[in-house]
């Protein structure tokens, strides 16, 4: 029992669950409505956005980089399928708007994924330079402007329900989104992907060291082009996604959203520099992200305070994370003094 809790206080996971508990009483007992039915699916659905680019953040960032370009992939990706399904009158279903995204997604993630693997520039200049580029084409070429009718098939997809809970207090609603399905979908995909292919030890060793990674056979380029390229896909899904759930396009709505995914990804365990980290840790990050910017307003704390916390928590997270690499190095140099002894 004693080697288990010595385990479990060594892990991020164990300290964000507690945090995450901590604050769920909190706002329970301030407000006697963070555990009723109609909030947890509300906190559910406003997951599905953030826990979608977090599955792909965090794929980038065991690999050794940052991306902080994919919000504004999402948006292109998600305004260029909304502007041509909308100015062809498209009637159809859902299937025909997630292949595009899908296909915008895969072209715009490729961009970042030739960049970084074939010319090696560090992946956080290159995405901050393309998320540039994404947003001027949107605006510039695009000429963006909020699109308030979408077609009836995206329309459809974001307002159905798998269940609906009601508050037996208030008699408040919430819907449980089917778009959460595809949160669950991807999150499955990403772990299979990580834990039982070669593809995703090949992630891993990428992140903890690049050289042995190529020595040990694993073709970084290949690895990081397509690596891209799905992360590129997953963004432009939760794009459409949340076009779809809003039932309008509004083209910079999810600017500004790459921080605090950052942050919840590396609340969660997983280190900066790449090369360690879980898929618990990230949702289990993320979801006290989420907890934090929608149910203060159950501890009637002001709205203008969310960027606060949210701040304090992206500090918090980086600092955890350069404790872990500063424990690391020094483990690696104790190691080397007891060999070379």
């Amino acid at each position: 029992m004693n080697r288990i809790m010595k385990n479990l206080m060594q892990r991020n996971e164990f300290y964000i669950s507690i945090a995450i508990v901590a604050l769920s009483i909190a706002i329970q007992l301030r407000s006697g409505q963070f555990f009723t039915s109609n909030n947890i699916v509300d906190l559910l659905s406003a997951l599905i956005v953030p826990g979608l680019f977090a599955l792909g953040a965090f794929m980038v960032i065991v690999s050794g980089g940052v991306d902080v370009s994919f919000p504004a992939l999402a948006s292109l990706s998600m305004y260029a399928t909304t502007r041509i399904l909308v100015d062809t009158n498209y009637q159809g279903g859902i299937l025909l708007p997630i292949v595009m995204s899908l296909c915008f997604g895969a072209i715009l993630g490729a961009v970042n994924g030739v960049l970084i693997a074939t010319f090696k520039l560090p992946p956080l200049i290159v995405t901050l330079g393309t998320s540039s580029v994404f947003k001027g084409i949107m605006q510039g070429v695009l000429n963006a402007v909020q699109i308030t009718v979408i077609p009836p098939g995206m329309s459809s997809f974001g307002t159905a329900a798998l269940f609906i809970a009601t508050n037996p207090q208030s008699g408040l609603t919430s819907r449980m989104p089917v778009a959460f399905l595809a949160l669950v979908i991807v999150l499955l995909i990403v772990y299979f992907v990580l834990q039982h292919t070669m593809y995703g030890r090949g992630l891993y060793a990428i992140g903890g060291n690049e050289v042995s990674a190529y020595r040990a056979g694993f073709n970084v380029w290949l690895i990081k082009f397509l690596l891209y390229v799905g992360v590129g896909m997953i963004s432009s899904l939760a794009g459409l996604i949340r076009v779809c759930m809003m039932t309008q396009a509004h083209p910079t709505n999810m600017l500004g959203m790459e921080m605090m995914v950052i942050a919840g990804v590396v609340l969660g365990g997983t280190a900066i520099t790449g090369g360690s980290g879980t898929l618990t840790g990230c949702m289990l990050g993320t979801i006290l992200l989420v907890m934090v910017e929608n149910s203060l307003i159950l501890l009637g704390v002001p709205t203008f305070w969310q960027g606060f916390f949210l701040g304090v928590f992206i500090i918090v997270g980086m600092g955890i994370s350069a404790l872990q690499v500063s424990r690391a190095i020094k483990a690696r140099g104790a190691l080397t003094r007891r060999v070379q002894q």
